[in-house]
């Protein structure tokens, strides 16, 4: 039977104590306390010490710097699919504005989320101090709600100026709850793992939910894009070249589509590979802390 640690009122400071997601950890130790040698043995886990390490680490630079160069290829065609073929960018009401939608959504919605999504893999940032990868997690990830509302804005104020109907295709169904859930997946986190005040157990329970809702998120974000392009292709291309003589506009937004997809499914496979979790939030070595406590840790 395990004594409880006994702490002066006034050195409340002092003594903390972590719990663990599991009672009891696969070595036999108590969930009470955790010390500075067990942290570290576990935050270096599969690094490049060894040669499977080694090899682990290698397979996710590789995957994350393919992710980094889809994530610009993606950019680059969506700007310049709104800025050389759709005519540039304004804010007046008229279809420039609406060119001010594909990009911020794909920016936001999709290439920020993937990658604030995929921070805590990367292995440099292993053994660490994670607040700072906490705050940078939470920022990119307000950037990215950010840039997704103002997309919204975007499309809804031309929509009004020019007695266009809103929210009557799948494709903005889609959209908007993607977007609505990332908001409120956004607060909730902010509220649970970001500031202190959040149990430990709390934040124990939620993070299973948490990771599910990022992944199914991202999801919502890859279908919206994918049928906004293809959405976008109908209409822009009824006057000229049909989408069925596949013009060179067709091509380009057909690429971005494909090259969505691809982002899409490197983002989900590096966050469902077991082997690229950051080794202190695994569930059989995970040790919750509030936040000012990871300041010293």
């Amino acid at each position: 039977m395990h004594s409880s640690p006994s702490c002066s009122p006034g050195c409340s400071s002092s003594c903390s104590i972590s719990l663990p997601l599991s009672p009891l950890s696969s070595n036999g130790r108590g969930s009470e306390s955790v010390s500075a040698e067990e942290k570290r043995e576990v935050r270096n886990r599969n690094t490049a010490s060894d040669p499977s390490g080694m090899a682990s680490v290698l397979s996710f630079y590789l995957s994350y710097l393919l992710l980094l160069s889809l994530s610009v290829c993606v950019l680059v065609c969506v700007s310049v699919w709104s800025s050389d073929w759709r005519g540039g960018f304004a804010w007046d009401g008229s279809a420039l504005q609406f060119n001010w939608h594909p990009v911020l959504m794909v920016s936001g919605l999709l290439l920020l989320y993937g990658n604030g999504a995929v921070l805590y893999r990367v292995p440099l940032t292993w053994g660490q101090n994670k607040l700072p990868w906490k705050l940078l997690h939470a920022g990119l990830m307000l950037l990215a709600l950010i840039f997704s509302i103002v997309g919204l804005c975007a499309v809804f104020d031309f929509h009004n100026k020019n007695k266009t109907p809103n929210l009557y295709s799948l494709h903005s169904w889609i959209g908007i709850a993607a977007t609505a859930l990332f908001a409120l997946q956004w607060v909730f986190g902010a509220g649970v793992f970001l500031l202190p005040c959040a149990p430990p157990r709390l934040r124990g329970l939620l993070k299973p939910l948490h990771v599910w809702m990022g992944g199914g998120i991202l999801g919502l974000s890859v279908a919206a894009c994918i049928s906004g392009i293809n959405e976008k292709l109908f209409f822009v291309l009824k006057a000229g070249p049909s989408y069925s003589d596949l013009p060179s506009e067709a091509v380009l937004g057909n690429s971005l589509g494909v090259l969505i997809v691809a982002f899409g499914l490197v983002v989900m496979r590096i966050l469902s590979n077991q082997n690229w979790q950051r080794p202190d939030s695994r569930p059989e070595d995970l040790v919750y802390t509030p936040l000012l406590q990871e300041e010293n840790e």
